[in-house]
């Protein structure tokens, strides 16, 4: 997820400046500016990172060493978040719904007989702790799932089988240490494909968000409450985004939480924000003062 680290770099940079901050650009990429990290003095590191070796604790580890404070959530909740098996667990511990599934990891002896039983078909496979939707196959047919199961094994060595549930994709992202805000709920209606994969996601009208979503005010306010119990279950904080499915029956199912929401043009977060009175500065403004807190 490079490019999209950069895009979201770029995003943030330019809201930055907007807002009066002295910017450096520094890409962990290159091992000469991970060096900068350690030679010049900064007050607090902006995260525009997207992935494995960004999102998943590893630099926040490395800020923690150097003691640079940082916009998100720290190195244990960034890592639980990223694996998807794991905050599966975390969710449940606090009773919201997860989708039932199963995880695998490639050393594991897998019976796909028993995978067909257990989910059923249609199904979905993701990797466990990959973000963007990266790898993620939906199976339509019992005779395709071996094979997507060996492709998703290709991207990640962890993966999760899920059943497929069709409705409405939706996120809420909140804000906040301790004192948390749920921002309006999104609907996510992709254009360009049948889900919201990774080419809805990024590419230039691949989806349309509709803020706030087109749901009655139980099924907001529950999903607002559901994102706050998910940020706060995982530790995270500053900022999160939390994504649910909601079926025909009107219940809403949790996918994930991601820790480091994108910061690009057709990104969720600052669109959400605008929504509620945050202006893509303000937004940036904020995320500092909690790494500061």
């Amino acid at each position: 997820e490079h490019e999209i680290s950069h895009a979201s770099g770029d995003g943030a940079q330019k809201a930055l400046q907007e807002a009066g901050f002295n910017v450096t650009r520094l890409d962990p990429a290159l091992k000469e500016d991970l060096k900068r990290l350690i030679d010049e003095q900064f007050d607090v590191a902006f995260l525009c990172l997207h992935g494995k070796g960004g999102e998943d604790g590893t630099a926040q580890g490395m800020l923690e060493l150097l003691g640079i404070p940082y916009t998100g959530s720290g190195v244990l909740s960034s890592a639980t978040a990223m694996n998807k098996g794991r905050s599966k667990i975390m969710y449940e511990h606090e009773g919201i719904s997860v989708i039932p599934g199963v995880a695998l990891n490639k050393n594991d002896v897998i019976d796909v007989d028993n995978i067909k039983k257990t989910v059923g078909v249609p199904c979905v496979v993701k990797p466990a702790t990959e973000g963007s939707s990266l790898g993620l196959r939906i199976v339509k047919e019992e005779e395709e799932l071996q094979e997507a199961i060996d492709y998703v094994l290709t991207v990640d060595e962890d993966i999760i089988i899920e059943k497929f549930i069709e409705g409405v994709e939706t996120t809420v992202a909140v804000l906040g240490n301790e004192q948390l805000e749920a921002l309006p709920v999104i609907e996510i209606v992709p254009l360009a494909a049948d889900t919201y994969d990774f080419e809805s996601k990024y590419a230039p009208g691949g989806c349309k968000h509709i803020i706030p979503a087109r749901l009655d005010e139980q099924t907001t306010l529950r999903l607002q409450g559901l994102a706050k119990i998910a940020h706060q279950a995982l530790g995270c904080r500053g900022v999160s985004r939390t994504d649910f499915i909601i079926d025909k029956e009107g219940n809403p199912w949790i996918l994930e939480t991601n820790t480091i929401p994108g910061m690009t043009a057709t990104s969720l977060l600052p669109d959400t924000a605008k929504v509620a009175g945050y202006s893509f500065p303000e937004l940036c403004t904020k995320l500092i003062e909690f790494a500061l807190e």
